[in-house]
């Protein structure tokens, strides 16, 4: 499941692609502005950044300049209005890898996506289709989990619980996070159901090994790392 950021101010905007994204699989976290999309990048790992370039606090090209400084690798589309050549080439020249005018197709979005996923494999996908973290592999064609050659098996939200750590690492998740993304729910304080599916997952994946890898950062949440917990 790829980790897409949509930098739209248009509510009703935002809310078509969203929704047509992830009926294709995608995971998807909206900014409304370019604030909330500075703090989100910074904070999260994306696959690909979605990017409109009229927004009301930061101009897009501005802010994909930003991006850009702080992040060479992960793959911009640019979404806009404007249709002129210059606004396509001030996008281009500011770092983006791509650019569709509104309106457009949802077809055609989905395309231009594939084909940028395609050409920006992420560090830690070895071929398609396989996260690794240490001597963690994950298929998610497949949907299953391997460590140290041993297969290692997981609950649907075991799984969803793993990639989004691998998706994630060296950052810390917070159970809020855990919960939107894997449950779609906000999470309740009263609840511990986040803390018994990690540990569920902790066992699963660190049993017959030393090293783990799934660390409580007490007070905010967990993260996947090799070194001692936090």
């Amino acid at each position: 499941m790829n980790h897409i950021c949509l930098v739209e101010d248009e509510e009703k905007v935002a809310a078509f692609i969203s929704k047509g994204l992830q009926e294709h699989d995608f995971l998807v976290t909206h900014a409304g502005d370019g604030l909330s999309a500075i703090d989100l990048i910074s904070a999260q790992s994306f696959d690909l950044i979605i990017l409109d370039l009229m927004l009301p606090d930061i101009n897009g090209v501005d802010l994909c300049r930003q991006i850009r400084r702080d992040n060479s690798k992960v793959p911009i589309l640019m979404l806009t209005a404007l249709d002129r050549v210059d606004d396509k080439v001030n996008g281009l020249q500011a770092g983006a890898d791509d650019y569709l005018v509104k309106p457009f197709h949802f077809s055609e979005l989905l395309a231009r996506i594939g084909a940028l996923l395609r050409r920006f494999k992420p560090d830690n996908q070895k071929e398609e289709g396989l996260l690794t973290f240490s001597d963690l592999t994950l298929n998610i064609f497949t949907k299953t989990a391997e460590r140290a050659n041993a297969e290692i098996m997981l609950t649907t939200k075991e799984y969803h619980l793993l990639e989004l750590f691998m998706r994630n690492p060296n950052k810390t998740l917070s159970r809020d996070y855990i919960a939107e993304k894997v449950w779609d729910i906000q999470f309740d304080t009263g609840t511990n159901f986040i803390d018994v599916y990690v540990n569920y997952l902790r066992k699963k994946i660190e049993k017959g090994s030393q090293a783990k890898l799934i660390h409580t950062v007490i007070g905010m949440g967990y993260i996947l790392k090799e070194n001692k917990a936090v």
